[in-house]
């Protein structure tokens, strides 16, 4: 199956759509720096765009015949650690994404987000649209340390089949989850050379000390070192903040299950966020494997040849950029 990933970010729900084997020919994003990211590290072109202009950005993905559509609006406006206000303009985007793939019309479509974002008018919105043109709907909010992903964050995704009854897949994916939620340590093996971490709390009421023996809290788009005069946690698993750190950035990378040689550029607080806004690859990748196991048990594969199509699109040039004049340096260096 071809597909197109729109609000991509630096790639994390494309790398596990193409892990599975899915053929992801595009992607499209409007943040310059995850833009930078994610060029360097995938082979297909990824496009600067402006997808709140649903016309354009439907004409121009159009031309790539997608079977799919996948993609996670930006999250801010529903998310915990914001406002939660859905008409701060971001959550339109969720309505956008809808317009997109209504205007296109996919076989299927997936669709990430905060799980608080089910208490939208923005989803009902945006589900509304997707009925109106026919889709089939199975909402579903996964725990990803159920799904191959050493983190406890749960992810709302909305998955989208033409011609479907709504919950075609919920009791399929319920089946596939892990008895047993993956940790830090179940993950790295002998990787990773800690006991415990600092992870800083949104608020000092929680705590902030965590144990690689049990799965890791949300990784956010903030990491901050141990801070001076940090108190004890009633809840935090050590007696002494002796030796203790917070995890780098290729340790929060590659708890979002980012491979090792996955390559980030740019500032720190870019990097950061990307990491944290990332979808888990391996979440990504537990949903594409239940839709292609879906399609196989209902013998809907002979759909998909798996051959690449004639593809025109026409005037809009790839984003590109000079690696010379790239702020920033790779999260290896010192």
């Amino acid at each position: 199956m071809n597909a197109v990933d729109i609000f991509s970010g630096c790639g994390g729900l494309s790398l596990g759509f193409i892990k599975s084997g899915i053929n992801v020919v595009a992607a499209y994003d409007k943040w310059d720096a995850a833009i930078k990211v994610y060029e360097r590290n995938f082979d297909h072109p990824v496009y600067s765009a402006d997808l709140s202009d649903v016309e354009s950005a439907s004409l121009h993905i159009s031309n790539y015949q997608p079977d799919m559509i996948i993609g996670g609006p930006p999250c801010q406006d529903f998310s915990s650690a914001g406002l939660r206000n859905e008409d701060n303009g971001r959550g339109d985007l969720t309505v956008s994404y809808a317009a997109i793939v209504s205007s296109i019309r996919p076989e299927w479509f997936v669709m990430e987000n905060v799980a608080t974002i089910v208490k939208t008018n923005k989803l009902q919105q945006a589900k509304s649209i997707f009925k109106e043109s026919g889709y089939g709907l199975t909402q579903i909010v996964l725990n990803a340390a159920l799904c191959g992903v050493p983190q406890k964050r749960k992810r709302f995704f909305l998955i989208g089949h033409l011609g479907s009854e709504d919950d075609f897949m919920s009791s399929f994916i319920k089946k596939r989850l892990a008895d047993k939620e993956m940790t830090v340590k179940d993950y790295f093996g002998d990787k990773i050379d800690i006991d415990f971490y600092y992870r800083h709390p949104r608020s000092y009421a929680r705590r902030g000390v965590f144990s690689v023996n049990e799965p890791s809290p949300t990784i956010r788009g903030v990491n901050r070192p141990v801070p001076k005069g940090y108190n004890l946690h009633p809840n935090d698993p050590v007696q002494s903040l002796d030796g203790l750190r917070s995890l780098t950035f290729k340790e929060r990378s590659m708890i979002q299950t980012f491979p090792e040689d996955f390559v980030f550029l740019g500032s720190k607080s870019d990097i950061e966020q990307m990491v944290g806004n990332a979808v888990p690859v391996n979440l990504a990748l537990f949903v594409a494997k239940s839709i292609l196991e879906y399609i196989r048990l209902n013998n809907l594969d002979h759909f998909y040849s798996g051959k690449p199509k004639n593809i025109n699109v026409g005037p809009v040039i790839p984003y590109s950029y000079e690696p010379d004049s790239l702020e920033g340096r790779l999260i290896s260096e010192p």
